[in-house]
C-alpha cells in the first residue's frame, strides 16, 4: 500500500532524487536536512559523471597493498590519516575482507544493473539539467596500465557494458579540440556527464512545483517511536527541539551523517567520510568534448557549461572538511601530465571545493528496509558513485515504499548485513 507521508532524511542528490520518484507516485514527501538551503556538499562540487563503466566496487583485489603504498604520502590519490579510531579500525577490517575476486564478480553485475538503470533514468526524467552523451575516456599514460585498463574493457564487454580500446591517435581523433599526452584510452560510449548543480536546481524546482515540504537547518536530536506486538519496532516521528516531523515512512539518506543517525536507532551501516576534492577552471584554455578519468592520477576532468572541473582524490580522515593544499598541489600537479596545453599555475586562484563522500566499507551502498524498524528505509554509502547512482536509487526507493518489486537485486546492498 502506498504510504500517505513519506520524511526523508537528507537533501543530497540521493535524498531529492528519492524524493522526485516519491513525488511522482502521489506520496506527500517532506525532505529535512541539517544544513541550510544554500549548501555545497558533496551533491554539488562531484565530477558531474554517470558511470557504467565504473562496474568494481572500491573493495577489490590489490586495493589493499594499494592503499598502504599511498597511505604514506598526503599528495597520493588515496590517503588515511593515520589515527587510533575504532571506526576506523572495523572500517578497514570489513573493506580487507570484502577485497576479494568473489566478491567483485558478484557485486560487478549489480553495479552494471543500478547505472544503467541510472542512464535510463536520467533520460527519461524530463527535467533541463544539460545531460551530455558523449561516452567517457579513461585516459593513460603508461602502456602497461592501457593493457590493464584493457582487461577491464573486455570485462566490460562480457557484461554488455560497450568499451573500445584506443591508441594514442585514436584519442585524439575523438576529442580533437584537447591537447592530450597520453599513449591511448579506453573509451565508454554508455557514460554521461553533466553538471552537478544544475542537476540540484532542476531537482529542487520540481519538488517544488510537486508540493514537497523542505526543512532546512532541522538538527536532529531524536525519535518518537514505539514497540508493537511481537516485538516490531516502529518510527513515529523525528525531533528537533520542541518540533516533530511525523509521517508514516522514513528514509535514511544524509550521507556520511548516516552512520550516527543509525546508531541512534540502534543500527550499525559502517561508514567512513571520503574526503574529495575539485577546481573549477572558468575559462580553461581548451575544453575537452568528452569527460575523462587520468587512470594513473585517479582524476576526474568533466566540461561543465563551458567551464572544466578537474577532480579527485580519497582522504579518510574523519569529518573533518578542511582543505589541505597538500591534496590539491597532488590534483594541480598531476592534470597537466595528461593535459600539456595546462599548467599548475593556471590553478592559482582557483577556490578549491571539498566535500565528503559516504564509504561502505565493501564498496556497495546501503539500500533497503531496515529489519529492526518497520517503517525505515535506508539509501546512503555510495561513495563516489552518489550521483551516478542517485536517480535509480530513488527509483528502487519508491518502489520498495509503494510494495513493489525492484528492478535490480539488492541482496549485496542491503543496509542489515553488517547489523
Amino acid at each position: 500500500m502506498t504510504p500517505n507521508h513519506v520524511t526523508i532524511l537528507g537533501a543530497g542528490v540521493i535524498g531529492l532524487s528519492t524524493a522526485l520518484y516519491c513525488a511522482r507516485r502521489g506520496m506527500a514527501v517532506t525532505v529535512v536536512d541539517q544544513k541550510l538551503r544554500l549548501r555545497d556538499g558533496c551533491s554539488f562540487g562531484n565530477a558531474g559523471m554517470i558511470v557504467p563503466s565504473h562496474f568494481i566496487p572500491l573493495a577489490a583485489p590489490g586495493m589493499v597493498a594499494l592503499g598502504l603504498k599511498w597511505m604514506w604520502n598526503p599528495e597520493s590519490p588515496f590517503y588515511i590519516k593515520p589515527r587510533l579510531d575504532r571506526d576506523l579500525i572495523g572500517w578497514g577490517l570489513e573493506f580487507w575482507k570484502a577485497a576479494s575476486q568473489r566478491r567483485v564478480d558478484a557485486a560487478a553485475p549489480i553495479l552494471r544493473d543500478l547505472s544503467l538503470l541510472s542512464r535510463e533514468c536520467y533520460e527519461d526524467m524530463g527535467l533541463d539539467f544539460g545531460l551530455v552523451k558523449k561516452g567517457l575516456l579513461m585516459l593513460c599514460k603508461k602502456q602497461e596500465t592501457l593493457d590493464e585498463e584493457g582487461q577491464m574493457a573486455a570485462m566490460a564487454n562480457a557484461l554488455g557494458i560497450p568499451a573500445e580500446v584506443l591508441d594514442a591517435a585514436a584519442t585524439a581523433a575523438l576529442d580533437p579540440a584537447v591537447t592530450m599526452d597520453v599513449c591511448g584510452s579506453v573509451f565508454f560510449p554508455k557514460d554521461c556527464h553533466l553538471s552537478p548543480s544544475r542537476y540540484m536546481a532542476a531537482l529542487e524546482s520540481e519538488l517544488e512545483r510537486l508540493g514537497v515540504v523542505f526543512r532546512f537547518g532541522f538538527e536532529i536530536e531524536g525519535w518518537n517511536s514505539k514497540t508493537e506486538a511481537g516485538g516490531r519496532r516502529k518510527l513515529l516521528g523525528v525531533r528537533s527541539g520542541d518540533e516533530v516531523v511525523e509521517a508514516d515512512e522514513f528514509v535514511l539518506a544524509s550521507g556520511v551523517w548516516s552512520a550516527a543517525m543509525a546508531k541512534a536507532l540502534d543500527l550499525r551501516i559502517p561508514m567512513q567520510a571520503g574526503k574529495g576534492y575539485s577546481l573549477t577552471l572558468p575559462n580553461p584554455k581548451q575544453l575537452p568534448a568528452l569527460c575523462s578519468i587520468c587512470t594513473e592520477a585517479r582524476l576526474a576532468v568533466t566540461p561543465m557549461d563551458g567551464a572544466l572541473r578537474v577532480g579527485g582524490t580519497m582522504e579518510m580522515a574523519g569529518t573533518d572538511e578542511s582543505i589541505s593544499q597538500r591534496r590539491v598541489r597532488g590534483i594541480t600537479r598531476a592534470f597537466p601530465d595528461y593535459f600539456p596545453a595546462f599548467e599548475e599555475r593556471d590553478f592559482a586562484e582557483v577556490k578549491p571545493w571539498t566535500g565528503l563522500r559516504p564509504v561502505s566499507p565493501d564498496g556497495m551502498p546501503y539500500i533497503g528496509r531496515s529489519d529492526r524498524w518497520e517503517n525505515l528505509t535506508i539509501a546512503t554509502g555510495h561513495a563516489m558513485m552518489g550521483l551516478s547512482l542517485a536517480p535509480a536509487t530513488g527509483r528502487i526507493v519508491a518502489d520498495l515504499l509503494n510494495g513493489d518489486k525492484p528492478p535490480v537485486a539488492l541482496e549485496l546492498m542491503s543496509p542489515n548485513r553488517f547489523q
